[in-house]
């Protein structure tokens, strides 16, 4: 039984859709670095398997890209399989059965003899198809299968996630030693945080997590988490501030200031209006930058919230009614 297609793609390292071309380019980028040739000893054995199954997924795919066909046809023009076929009078016999190939020419040259796939096999995998089986058996065994990735958080502030930073993260990972043993080792990376990255975004260190005996090592997982911020709040790429207003400076005039993330100082004037309960002030491109849009940012939106008194003296009350009265 032949191997599922995607296995070969996992090999080559290809995406599904991928043109001939593009196949026999990662094809020719592998076998320069897994020709057993240019391994020493204590490599080759791992050279061979690897140069042997990516060979394998050579030919198939390119086989499947081009539709490959080889069928016999009888005598009543049946196209048919090949033990069909022998039933019918076998290869050029009496009951007039012929092979019909169909392939394209650039198929044809790829099989003539004197590429690196066929010399390979010439080499390496003649009178010994056994052992090539077992080896590809055991390399794609080892694509298939990959340690869970090693994830951890990674709590960045409001500032470094609006300016961008560099953090350097430390962690332990299981390392797998040459006597098969597992050990701890600590290990440091290097995280360029962009402006505008948000709570969830995630890096990623391939082969840098845990390893496992007969596993792919690990990939190791770092997730952005935001720290709680004392003034701002991050709403998508907007920046929420609330702001408390007492009831008389909402009625009769407010006037305050405050920072922004950048150390830019805002100043907001409410002389010739009223401020309601619910009343919001948006200032434009003042909120976090847009990652992916260069120059884009959210806007500020500042929220106000009236505080209103616990109680008041009957000559609050009195005189409050009599403005009211008034403004009616």
């Amino acid at each position: 039984m032949g191997n599922p297609p995607e296995l070969y793609h996992r090999i080559l390292n290809i995406p599904r859709e991928t043109s001939p071309q593009e196949i026999r380019a990662a094809y020719k980028n592998l076998v320069k670095k897994w020709h057993p040739d240019k391994h020493p000893p204590s490599s080759k054995p791992e050279a061979e398997a690897r140069f042997k199954a990516i060979t394998e997924a050579y030919e198939a795919l390119l086989d499947q890209q081009e539709n490959r066909a080889v069928f016999r046809v009888c005598n009543d023009g049946r196209a048919v399989s090949e033990r069909t076929a022998m039933a019918c009078g076998g290869i050029g016999g009496g009951g007039g059965a012929q092979i019909a190939r169909t392939r394209s020419d650039d198929f044809g040259a790829r099989v003539a003899p004197g590429t690196p796939a066929r010399e390979f096999k010439k080499v390496y995998s003649s009178g010994n198809s056994g052992v090539g089986r077992r080896a590809f058996a055991e390399f794609s065994s080892s694509i298939m299968r990959k340690a869970p990735p090693l994830e951890r958080k990674l709590e960045c502030s409001l500032e470094e996630l609006c300016h961008g930073c560099k953090k350097e993260v430390k962690f332990t990972r299981d390392v797998v030693t040459k006597t098969g043993s597992i050990v701890k080792k600590e290990v440091s990376q290097m995280v360029l945080v962009k402006p505008g990255w948000k709570k969830g975004n995630k890096i990623t260190f391939e082969g840098m997590g845990d390893e496992r005996p007969g596993c792919l090592p690990a990939d190791a997982v770092f997730i952005i988490s935001e720290k709680k911020h004392p003034v701002f709040k991050r709403v998508g790429n907007d920046l929420v501030l609330k702001a408390k207003v007492p009831l008389v400076s909402a009625l009769t005039g407010w006037s305050f200031s405050f920072r922004l993330l950048s150390g830019k100082k805002v100043s907001c004037s409410f002389q010739d209006e009223i401020i309601c309960p619910g009343y919001e002030k948006v200032i434009k491109g003042e909120g976090m930058p847009i990652i992916d849009q260069k120059g884009a940012r959210g806007d500020l939106r500042v929220k106000f919230e009236i505080a209103f008194p616990k109680q008041l003296t009957d000559d609050q009350r009195n005189g409050l009614a009599e403005i009211l009265r008034g403004c009616a």
